[in-house]
């Protein structure tokens, strides 16, 4: 990962998979592992590998490298408990994706990141866990992942900061390289108010094996303003899966309806978050889909 990294000004990471299957009439997702389970039944297994396929065949259209990760969003062992599901699921979510990718290697770098989120809503804050409370919780999963020999770890949609230490301090433990993302309001700071060099540096002073590197999803791209972050962050915010859509998370969380600005908006100032800030890893979260990676790929420089 630290030499994909060295060697590549622009790497594409995937966009979004739970949003799009949620709007897939062809299956059900499930009320504890939401998308995880679909591995086990054909139609589900079609559904993922449909939209994993769609984005590394963009990434192999333009000879770039993709990030891919395994569908393991809410597969935290309460979670996986209480769905009746085997245990190693998240195993087998690796090995899914794994299986996926064998056939592309010649044609495209793809690299499988073993995925969390936060143990509640993303979008609410006071709900996130202590630092010794997320280690403990956290730690089983990310174990799980770390055993299916992935490419690395990552956990998204974090909104506290102190919940986002106890997980990168159980995942420095593994051994791998690990991404910690947030998601961000429009005010640019992480949802618990915590200014994003603030949370960069509170993480990095929490673990001995720093982060590979800190990414921003589930957040407009306009969110992320250029002014507010110092240049000690040069290298440590390395990504961002952006939201297609500028309402705030409440907005969005209320909406039934899938809500967007125009893809090439939403490309350009993507593109400006790599010129300017050197973010080198982009990608899409809710509310986009191929069209938002074929832009990036076709005018990125």
């Amino acid at each position: 990962m630290k030499d994909l990294l060295g060697k590549h000004k622009f790497i594409l990471a995937e966009a979004a998979v739970i949003e799009r299957l949620r709007r897939n009439d062809k299956i059900d997702l499930d009320e504890n592992l939401v998308h995880t389970s679909l591995i086990h039944c054909e139609e589900g297994r079609a559904a993922l590998r449909d939209l994993y396929q769609e984005y590394l065949g963009i990434a192999a259209a333009a000879d770039l490298p993709i990030l891919l990760c395994t569908p393991t969003w809410r597969a935290n062992k309460e979670r996986v408990e209480a769905s009746m599901q085997r245990q190693d699921i998240n195993v087998e979510a690796a090995r899914f994706m794994k299986e996926l990718v064998a056939n592309e290697t010649k044609t495209v770098t793809a690299k499988i990141g073993g995925l969390i989120g936060c143990k509640n809503d993303c979008y609410l804050p006071e709900e996130g866990l202590s630092f010794d409370e997320a280690r403990n919780f956290h730690e089983w999963q990310i174990n799980e992942l770390a055993s299916a020999a992935v490419d690395f770890l990552i956990a998204v949609t974090l909104p506290s900061v102190e919940e986002a230490a106890g997980i990168a301090r159980a995942m420095e433990k593994t051994g791998l390289p690990y991404i910690i993302s947030f998601v961000i309001g429009s005010d640019g700071k992480v949802l618990d108010g915590t200014e994003i060099n603030a949370a960069i540096d509170y993480v990095d002073a929490r673990t001995t094996d720093h982060p590979l590197g800190y990414f921003i999803n589930c957040s407009y791209p306009s969110f992320l303003n250029p002014e507010t972050l110092t240049e000690k962050l040069s290298g440590r915010l390395i990504g961002i899966q952006a939201n297609a859509s500028s309402l705030s998370h409440a907005e969005l969380e209320g909406s039934e309806e899938l809500k967007s600005e125009s893809v090439s908006e939403w490309g350009r100032l993507m593109i400006q978050l790599n010129r300017d800030l050197g973010l080198k890893i982009l990608g899409g979260c809710c509310g986009t889909d191929g069209k938002h990676l074929k832009y990036l790929t076709d005018n990125i420089t």
